[in-house]
């Protein structure tokens, strides 16, 4: 799958973002070993613990799919160009790596992709 796809399931994913409290929507799509792709949405809630990032919803959608192995990963925000995931997404994005690594695709401040590794944002990562 070409990153430019992903990036626009991304977007898509962006639109049915549940953010009424930070609004700011976010949306991301995985793309696992198989080839297949998912997506997610960031979910908030009132009790701000219990809000779900759209990094870990695509991944957790993967992982319910059957998923162990991700190839990359596609983050858009509307609101913020190079919207990069947080820790604890970066964490799960490194849990759930392919033997190759991840690449993490952001839009770039021109609209361009701009591409980095789970290894260049997790340095060091905890591993088992």
């Amino acid at each position: 799958m070409d990153y430019k796809e992903l990036m626009e399931k991304a977007k898509k994913a962006s639109e049915n973002s549940y953010s009424p409290y930070s609004n700011f929507p976010v949306g991301a799509c995985v793309l696992a070993e198989s080839g297949k792709t998912y997506i997610g949405t960031n979910v908030e809630n009132a009790s701000y613990g219990a809000t779900i990032c759209a990094e870990r919803s695509a991944i957790v959608n993967a992982i319910v799919n059957g998923e162990r192995k991700l190839c990359a990963v596609a983050i858009y925000g509307p609101k913020m160009k190079r919207c990069a995931p947080c820790g604890p997404c970066r964490q799960v994005i490194n849990e759930f790596r392919s033997d190759n690594g991840v690449d993490i695709i952001l839009e770039g401040d021109n609209g361009e992709l701009e591409l980095h590794t789970i290894d260049e944002l997790l340095p060091l990562g905890f591993d088992l």
